[in-house]
């Protein structure tokens, strides 16, 4: 099967998840049904940018290679060749992490 690759328009970004993790800081280990999805990502790719009422395009804010933090019901979940990503709005980010 052939390699798909996702260019997000406008102000859309392309994110993918970080794993959850496996284990609570007191050393319990967690099933896959008790796992939160965490809500951190690295951006994979960006959009163009806004489209503004005058024609021109606003750039974003961020760039592919960022870490960012975004709000838990951010975006639409899509798997492409086996791999969860989600596509976002550039306002769902709340920060990039340095």
């Amino acid at each position: 099967m052939a390699k798909v690759s996702i260019r997000p328009l406008g102000d859309k970004v392309l994110v993918q998840r970080l794993e959850a993790e496996d284990m609570t800081t007191g050393g319990i280990v967690l099933p896959d049904a008790a796992k939160e999805k965490p809500k951190r990502g690295t951006i994979l790719s960006v959009g163009d940018g806004k489209l503004l009422d005058t024609g021109k395009r606003q750039p974003l804010q961020v760039r592919a290679g960022d870490q960012v933090l975004f709000t838990s019901y951010a975006g639409t979940e899509v798997k492409v060749s086996g791999d969860e990503m989600i596509i976002m709005d550039e306002s769902d980010i709340l920060a990039v992490l340095d």
